[in-house]
């Protein structure tokens, strides 16, 4: 999520040849000059998927080899746009991708036939769950196997081969097994284009067979994807808009809240217009951090419920109207359902649905039209924000640190709020970064994500991996738990061979501190490791690598001073000692509250 409005990360489509991926038809580009043709022995299967990803704005494909797809794999690679980035594992294989889909708009991994698409689906649930486009390939058997009670090998054992596909019906929005050459273009093409209209991952299987032989409908270049976008209904938009300005116009302190469904619905700009129009406070809930740019004026915070930043709920919540652009409430997002909300006095704006207070919704009324025709209706009305300026209380600095004092967490993120500036992006695993990191105040142009909706503990080593490739002008800076590392370490090493340059900051404090404060137990408590020995020995002499330990201020200075100078150039792995109790006083609060949620007994029959 960046934090620039209207940036390629996060509201334009990943190529100049794809429009907006939202709902639509397909439609050619109709022109008098026809497309190139190509050369015989590159008119294959394999090398036509390789130019879509590239035409669509993929030019690095992560990927883990298997028998069945080392012929793709050839064809791929053999494309001089594309990239093949080779991971460790499936699962880190998938992150990397959905990182990489946030920042350029669509992803792609490719992995062999069931043992690689069972590791990889993890992954592709959480890209589901994000709504990201995310282009899953799958070497699969060869197209004579099908139908002929064979077993093969990297299966369950059974001549059945649909068990990966059935398993990914429920994570992608389209899924194609292309097992014959006459169907593969019109399948493959429909495929991807069906995840930039849905911004949804899909899954697509191909013969092991089929990627190296010529056939005449991949002869020429494949005409640029136009995705006509979804339109709203003109009358339902206007009759939207004129209910939602009566609703608001007649309240005196409304205050507005952007929600990740922002990115879906490609309304980051739009929503700007809608704050700079109204003067009203604005917020963002915590999975939209990064959509609403934190430097406008009118900026008072996250809202996060009873974890909200410091006076953001108290205005929110009070409140006699409050418009919610693209929410998602679940129970980490509510805290354990405990906002104090009314929906009476909330819109709630979804990417093509408005309902406003209990009633009336319209449908087929896309987001981004729906701010900006509302924008020009609204009055101007500051009074929320003049309440927020008028109570507000600068944050007090952590307590100075007595020399070679143990570091605490909040010592830390104080200084790691320094290093963030346009050129840099931040990655937040699961865990107490959640809430660490939501009270970083990030400067135009620094990027910003984390996943909240799946929430994978090890999900930002591969994300991390992704997204720094897919921006290499920004530094990209990981704040990574000691539990969560340890279920993706491997992939430092694809890190290393790629030349990338992120700041890993490993917070060291011996277990799951996350769980710890939604239910203790010893199953919380991870065996230490010697991560800087482990990310030297993953370096091995090759590549550009620096790490060191850090247990006191003096030494945390003095690591970024060098990473950000000496070793600039460098992957940069800077191990955190902290005590195992150092948590943020906000996952103290969040994680009481889910407990509660979470334990509430059976309702009585």
């Amino acid at each position: 999520m960046d934090t620039k409005i209207g940036s390629l990360d996060n509201c334009k489509p990943a190529s100049n040849d794809v429009c907006s991926p939202v709902n639509g038809t397909v439609s050619t580009i109709q022109g008098s000059v026809s497309p190139a043709v190509v050369n015989c022995s590159e008119a294959t299967l394999g090398r036509h998927l390789a130019r879509r990803l590239v035409q669509i704005g993929v030019n690095d494909v992560f990927s883990v080899p298997g028998d069945f797809n080392l012929t793709l794999l050839d064809h791929l690679i053999a494309e001089p746009g594309l990239n093949l980035i080779g991971c460790c594992n499936e699962l880190n294989a998938g992150y990397a991708a959905d990182g990489y889909a946030r920042s350029r708009g669509v992803g792609a991994c490719v992995v062999t036939f069931t043992v690689g698409g069972l590791s990889v689906l993890n992954a592709i649930a959480g890209a589901y769950s994000e709504s990201l486009p995310l282009i899953c390939i799958v070497g699969g058997p060869n197209s004579n196997d099908y139908g002929t009670n064979r077993i093969l090998h990297h299966t369950v054992g059974l001549p059945d081969f649909s068990q990966e596909l059935r398993c990914f019906q429920t994570v992608t929005c389209y899924q194609a097994v292309v097992n014959n050459l006459e169907d593969a273009h019109d399948m493959i093409d429909t495929a991807i284009s069906t995840a930039l209209k849905e911004s949804k991952p899909v899954y697509i299987s191909i013969g092991c067979n089929l990627a190296a032989i010529p056939h005449p409908t991949f002869a020429r270049e494949p005409v640029p994807f136009v995705l006509s976008p979804k339109l709203s209904n003109k009358m339902g938009l206007e009759a939207a808009v004129e209910a939602a300005a009566e609703f608001l116009n007649k309240a005196v302190k409304p205050v507005l809240v952007g929600g990740p469904k922002l990115r879906v619905a490609k309304a980051c700009e739009a929503f700007v217009e809608l704050v700079d129009a109204g003067g009203y406070a604005v917020a963002v809930m915590p999975s939209g951090k990064g959509l609403v740019p934190e430097h406008h004026p009118h900026f008072i915070g996250t809202y996060w419920g009873a974890v909200s930043t410091a006076f953001c709920a108290e205005i929110v919540e009070s409140a006699d109207a409050y418009l919610f652009a693209g929410p998602i409430y679940n129970d980490y997002s509510s805290v354990g359902y405990s906002l104090l909300l009314k929906k009476e006095k909330a819109i709630i704006v979804q990417p093509d649905r408005v309902i406003i207070g209990n009633g009336p919704a319209f449908g087929c009324v896309l987001m981004k039209d729906f701010l900006r025709e509302l924008a020009k209706r609204l009055k101007h009305n500051n009074t929320a924000f003049e309440n927020y300026h008028r109570i507000f209380v600068p944050e007090g600095q952590p307590l100075k640190a007595a020399p070679k004092e143990p570091l605490r967490v909040n010592v830390l993120f104080q200084h790691i709020q320094k290093m963030l500036s346009g050129e840099t992006a931040v990655i937040a695993e699961t865990g107490d970064s959640w809430f660490n990191c939501q009270k970083l105040k990030l400067p135009s142009g620094c990027g910003y994500e984390f996943q909240m909706q799946y929430g994978s503990i090890g999900w930002s080593v591969g994300a991390t991996l992704g997204y720094a490739q897919a921006v290499p002008e920004k530094r990209v800076i990981a704040c990574i738990g000691d539990g969560s590392f340890q279920v993706t370490a491997q992939d430092v090493s694809t890190m290393l061979r790629c030349g990338q340059k992120t700041i890993i900051f490993l917070i060291n404090n011996g277990g799951y501190t996350i769980e710890v404060e939604i239910h203790d137990g010893p199953y919380n408590v991870i065996k230490n490791w010697n991560y800087t020995a482990l990310v030297d020995a993953i370096h091995n002499g090759e590549g550009k690598c620096w790490t060191t330990k850090v247990f006191c201020e003096e030494e945390l200075i003095e690591a970024i001073e060098t990473a950000t100078g000496a070793k600039k150039d460098c992957l940069c792995f800077i191990e955190v000692i902290v005590h195992k109790d150092d948590t943020s006083k906000e996952l103290l609060e969040w994680g009481s509250r889910v407990s509660a949620a979470n334990s509430r007994p059976p309702n009585p029959q």
